[in-house]
């Protein structure tokens, strides 16, 4: 089996070998393998050297005078290495890297793919440094997670020429996936639909809190091997599984920058669940929860109405917000400008569907309708102003268009997007009518 493992990457990455057709069939074919468990898709040293390889020439044209790339976040850790350890990674120009790692070592050799001496145990930086010296030349950093302590203390230990910024950089090259990714994604995916869509709604009764709908969802995902994080780029996003509110809690104000409200347990946990808020009849129920297998995320967002018909005003708002998620995932192609979409769809929307789009009320609306997703719930590329780099084929996005409704809750649709040739494949369903319960 493992000669087919690396041929799904051989044929992915060697189109000027095989035809495109031929590459297809056998992509088509190795893929049925796959969705049939009959193969099981592992992280390869080729996987991660390709990645190493990708970042290094996208270092060389953005940031031509760079030498020594330092990662901290450890994230970007398991990216390149395939492992998560209390350590140090540094890329360097020449493409090879080296994993100082502290705890564990042990596991680090076990679970890494790449050579050896991409490896090294270290009690501190001197390690490091009596192992590939201490000058790092023209040093970049990542700004978002590298803090002011851990830059100095990297001082004290090694000679900067100068230090520049890579979070952009590391952004990109991580928002168009793999066939490895795009496998793991495609997975969390399905897992996904299955939750919102089957799980959710046999959980919900009468009486319930907001706090035990949220941990029978938990144990549900658990279930159905949910990897126990939601991870986010954003800095300190403490969201315990995701915002589920019910009726107006929905739409009650929050910090969290996106479209949602939730009023949480109060002041000191505003991003988990109300203990008190009990589900009644006629109350909407808000669940927009990330899901990941592997490390690789998805997003989808399901409204639901509990004992009795949505009122009219919510039903406009849930299926114009469903509208607009259709119009998007069809202008996922390859070429096609985040910011050019964010502006057409934005401009073409009257005062009145303007009117509390995108947010609980118009002093809390967020200006994007969508986010990539994979190893961070919250990636690149964003559709919304400022996003000018075209879109490519395999990048993954979760489309979310929402709508507060006053006095009853958050009307909204948000699901997993590919981007491919024809627009966006849908990986968690597509948008639905709000579902009765």
């Amino acid at each position: 089996m493992l000669w087919i493992k690396y041929s799904i990457f051989w044929i992915t990455l060697s189109e000027n070998y095989f035809p495109l057709d031929i590459k297809i069939a056998l992509s088509i074919i190795i893929q049925c393998f796959l969705m049939t468990g009959c193969i099981d898709m592992e992280l390869t040293k080729l996987e991660l050297n390709e990645r190493r390889a990708r970042f290094v020439a996208l270092m060389n044209r953005r940031c031509p005078d760079w030498d020594t790339a330092v990662f901290m976040d450890n994230v970007n850790h398991y990216y390149f290495t395939g492992t998560m350890q209390d350590g140090i990674l540094f890329i360097y120009r020449d493409g090879s890297c080296l994993y100082g790692v502290r705890r564990s070592f042990d596991r680090a050799k076990l679970e890494c793919p790449l050579e050896e001496n991409a490896l090294l145990q270290i009690a501190s930086y001197r390690d490091i440094t009596a192992s590939r010296g201490a000058e790092l030349g023209n040093v970049y950093i990542e700004s978002e997670s590298t803090t002011v302590t851990a830059l100095d203390r990297l001082k004290k230990s090694f000679v900067f020429n100068s230090t520049g910024y890579m979070d952009s950089v590391i952004r990109t090259l991580r928002s168009v996936k793999s066939p490895y990714e795009l496998h793991w994604t495609r997975i969390s995916g399905e897992k996904h639909r299955v939750l919102i869509e089957e799980r959710v709604p046999a959980l919900l009764r009468e009486g319930m809190s907001e706090a035990e709908l949220t941990g029978e969802i938990t144990a549900e995902m658990y279930k159905l091997g949910y990897q126990g994080i939601a991870r986010f780029h954003q800095l300190q996003a403490d969201v315990s599984v995701g915002q589920i509110g019910f009726g107006t809690n929905s739409i009650y104000p929050s910090r969290f920058n996106g479209p949602g409200g939730a009023k949480g347990g109060g002041a000191a946990s505003p991003l988990s669940a109300d203990g008190t808020r009990k589900l009644g009849k006629g109350d909407l129920v808000f669940v927009d929860i990330a899901f990941a297998v592997n490390g690789y995320h998805t997003d989808k967002t399901q409204v639901f109405m509990f004992g009795a018909k949505p009122p009219e005003d919510l039903v406009k708002a849930h299926r114009f917000c469903m509208e607009v998620q259709k119009r998007l995932a069809c202008r996922l192609e390859p070429g096609a400008v985040p910011s050019r979409i964010y502006a057409d769809i934005m401009e073409s929307l009257s005062e009145s569907e303007l009117d509390r789009f995108m947010g609980v009320d118009n002093r809390h609306r967020v200006k994007f309708l969508g986010h990539g997703v994979g190893l961070n719930t919250d990636e690149f590329p964003v559709i919304a102003g400022g996003f000018d780099e075209p879109l490519e084929e395999n990048m993954v996005l979760a489309l979310e268009p929402k709508k507060g409704v006053p006095s009853i809750g958050m009307a909204g649709v948000e699901d997993t997007y590919i981007v491919t040739p024809d627009g966006g494949e849908c990986i968690t369903g597509g948008g639905r009518d709000i579902v009765i319960v």
